[in-house]
């Protein structure tokens, strides 16, 4: 499984007239096991949020709404449009996150390959691209 590029996960989807199920699990959807999870909620309108980790890898959903990922590498930068639960995006350490265009009521799920630690965070992009330029 590739973990050295930002990529779409497309999750399996179980249809049924009460609901439909969606879920990931490590090995089959997702590169990594989970130590941490977290969403953002209630985003004020025109609001974006952005980070970077130097050692974290993290999986992406759309639980409610819609929003995209633009994701930076310092060198390329890619957007990805989620806006269905069954559908995150990959993104592997030492990449810029944006999460931009945030729909009413979205709800923004993460999952990450490490517990939380404020040391790894990268929170200001100017600083991340003259940092990465030197890794």
């Amino acid at each position: 499984m590739n973990v050295e590029t930002p990529h779409i996960i497309q999750l399996p989807l179980i249809p049924d007239e009460r609901g439909n199920l969606s879920f990931f699990e490590f090995p089959a959807q997702i590169p990594f096991a989970i130590k941490r999870t977290y969403w953002i909620h209630d985003i004020p309108g025109g609001e974006n949020k952005g980070h970077a980790f130097w050692n974290q890898n993290e999986f992406i959903v759309a639980l409610s709404g819609s929003f995209e990922i633009l994701v930076n590498n310092g060198a390329t930068e890619s957007i990805f449009s989620l806006n269905r639960p069954n559908i995150g995006v990959f993104v592997p350490k030492k990449h810029w996150r944006k999460v931009q265009n945030i729909s009413t009521n979205a709800v923004v799920l993460a999952v990450s390959d490490a517990t939380f630690d404020a040391n790894d965070y990268l929170r200001d992009f100017e600083k991340f691209q003259k940092e990465i330029r030197h890794v």
